[in-house]
């Protein structure tokens, strides 16, 4: 029961973050990038590169190359969170980062720029993140662990803002605001009550691979609100990544070391 709980919780954050890359486009066609990133949250380096790279960056774009993100953080899982995931479990986490990889390609995700850079950057900084939260979520309640870590980043984040804010201005539209609005509240907030519940419920490997279907929420997202293209590619991506995600998500994952029930 705790397991498929964990699932559904993890569905929620995920569909909540796969809004992120579309609202921060709109942001910052008229919010600076630096602004967006310290005042959506005031947390630390991980908005602030991915909003810097989607200045230059297509929406669809930055969200394929965070498809990344669940194989880094089911690695550091294993590392940091004694988890032992089967090997159906790599099989098919494999097999959903190769589909998202050539997804890419159709989306003409070819070589490495200074944004792709700076998304990649974001991509490892995200799964620790992750990782570091959902071990912390084993011990305190999910909540807790965003609450606590926005309070504790906001007092080294205050001055940078004012100091941005001060340089910049705060000239901005209804749609660049509430683009900013929603990656403040429900990107890097609500979401992560979901997300921290689901990892300390079913498992951090288990539950990271679930943001395979994040890049395909976030191109659906792109296409219904900024009008970027969307092909028959798309279709076949989604059902090939939720395969694997369905997968994962039915296989075992043995923990190294006894870990302390969520509360």
């Amino acid at each position: 029961m705790g397991t498929r709980r964990g699932l559904f919780f993890g569905w929620v954050g995920v569909l909540l973050f796969s809004g992120t890359v579309v609202a921060t486009r709109f942001a910052v066609r008229e919010l600076d990038a630096t602004f967006i990133a310290l005042g959506r949250a005031l947390v630390a380096a991980v908005p602030w590169l991915i909003t810097l790279a989607l200045r230059t960056m297509p929406a669809a774009h930055g969200a394929v190359i965070i498809g990344l993100l669940p194989m880094v953080t089911s690695v550091l899982a294993v590392l940091r969170g004694g988890e032992r995931p089967s090997p159906a479990f790599w099989l098919a986490s494999a097999a959903g980062l190769l589909g998202i990889l050539a997804f890419a390609s159709t989306r003409g995700a070819h070589g490495l720029d200074r944004a792709d850079l700076l998304a990649l950057g974001a991509v490892v900084l995200g799964a620790i993140g992750y990782c570091e939260g959902g071990l912390l979520a084993r011990e305190i309640p999910a909540a807790h662990v965003i609450c606590w870590a926005l309070v504790l980043a906001a007092p080294f984040l205050v001055l940078p803002m004012v100091l941005t804010i001060a340089r910049t201005g705060l000239s901005g539209g209804p749609v660049a605001w509430l683009g900013f609005a929603y990656v403040a509240v429900m990107s890097m907030f609500l979401s992560f009550f979901a997300f921290y519940r689901a990892m300390a419920e079913a498992g951090i490997a288990r539950v990271s691979q679930i943001q395979l279907a994040q890049p395909i929420l976030s191109v659906l997202w792109s296409a219904a609100f900024l009008g970027e293209q969307i092909d028959a590619a798309t279709g076949v991506a989604a059902l090939f990544v939720v395969a694997c995600v369905l997968v994962t998500s039915r296989t075992r994952v043995r923990i190294a070391y006894p870990v302390p029930e969520a509360p």
